[in-house]
């Protein structure tokens, strides 16, 4: 299953003077899991495309920072 958001468990030493981090997450590009452009992709419109950084909506993936509060319909 496709997830744009990744997460690993990271060794925490037993002398580390730092409070851990036990779970850290990274995001993935959807561009990793397509392969080849496939035809005929739906495109944006030129105005669209610059707010998005695409052209393509299938390429199109929006940041968000993994210390902001999830949004209801948002996981």
């Amino acid at each position: 299953m496709f997830t744009p958001t990744k997460a690993y468990y990271p060794y925490i030493s037993p002398f580390d003077p730092c409070p851990p981090i036990k779970v850290k997450t990274y995001s993935t590009p959807p561009n990793l899991y397509m392969g080849f452009q496939p035809p005929n992709l739906p495109q944006f419109s030129p105005m669209e495309a610059l707010r998005a950084g695409t052209l393509w909506k299938p390429f199109y993936d929006p940041y968000f920072s993994p210390y902001e509060k999830v949004k209801e319909g948002r996981s």
